[in-house]
């Protein structure tokens, strides 16, 4: 990954390398959103920590990341330390409190399409009124409730990927939808970077892991590549606002 650690698309479109790309997506997540110093953002599945980092030092908000990954938490932990970020493990359906925006960028290909409803009306609980609600999510080109069996085994367990259907059915009646951008063509360079460093490291990475993983690996990151090079999949970034 990254220097970072972002394990989503980068955005490209000005950037040379993928230190740069996933700067750029984060910085690009901020001015959507209008970050003021002060305010108070949720980041909804926050991995590792780097949006909730990057926000706190470049546009002075405080941040309140979950996840229910406790290698996650202790790493997102050591990488905020001195910032004004707190890392819960924490599953969303239980947060029950007001901020000023949220953001949520790949962990909505988590929820499974049984839960997208009680995931909006969750955003919906917590969002103060003036505030918004940025979604960055793996998209489908159609509305499906199963995936790709090798994936789901080996990759993502219990993970699915919505259709622009799924999403909007799911904000009915809670959101107005702003804005929304498609990255997809930006996965692509992403997931050959993810490659190569992963290529490049392997000699360093074999001593903890066998010769499956790294074919079963180079199988998900190239042809994960092909499918969002050949638009069979798409990435969207989508701004909500409160009725």
């Amino acid at each position: 990954l990254d220097k970072r650690m972002v394990y989503s698309c980068g955005y490209w479109k000005d950037a040379g390398d993928l230190d740069e790309a996933q700067e750029a997506k984060l910085d690009l997540v901020c001015r959507k959103l209008g970050l003021r110093p002060g305010d108070r953002v949720l980041d909804i599945g926050c991995g590792w920590g780097s949006f909730a980092a990057y926000a706190a030092e470049r546009y002075g908000v405080s941040v309140v990341g979950i996840t229910v990954s406790k290698e996650q938490v202790a790493l997102a932990r050591e990488f905020c330390s001195g910032l004004p970020v707190e890392v819960r493990l924490q599953d969303y359906r239980d947060v029950n409190e007001p901020f000023d925006h949220i953001i949520s960028i790949g962990m909505f290909e988590h929820v499974c399409y049984k839960n997208y409803r009680k995931y909006m009306e969750v955003v919906h609980r917590c969002l103060k009124d003036n505030g918004l609600f940025l979604l960055h999510t793996i998209g489908n080109n159609c509305s499906q409730v199963t995936v790709d069996p090798w994936f789901g085994k080996y990759i993502f367990p219990n993970s699915m990927i919505p259709s622009m259907k799924q999403i909007s059915e799911s904000a009915e009646k809670l959101f107005i939808i702003e804005d929304w951008q498609n990255l997809g063509p930006y996965y692509d360079p992403t997931l050959m970077s993810w490659f190569s460093k992963f290529n490049s490291n392997w000699d360093i990475l074999r001593k903890r892991y066998d010769e499956n993983f790294y074919r079963m690996w180079k199988y998900y990151l190239l042809s994960s590549a092909g499918t969002f090079r050949s638009r069979c999949m798409q990435v969207w970034q989508i701004v909500f606002s409160k009725n």
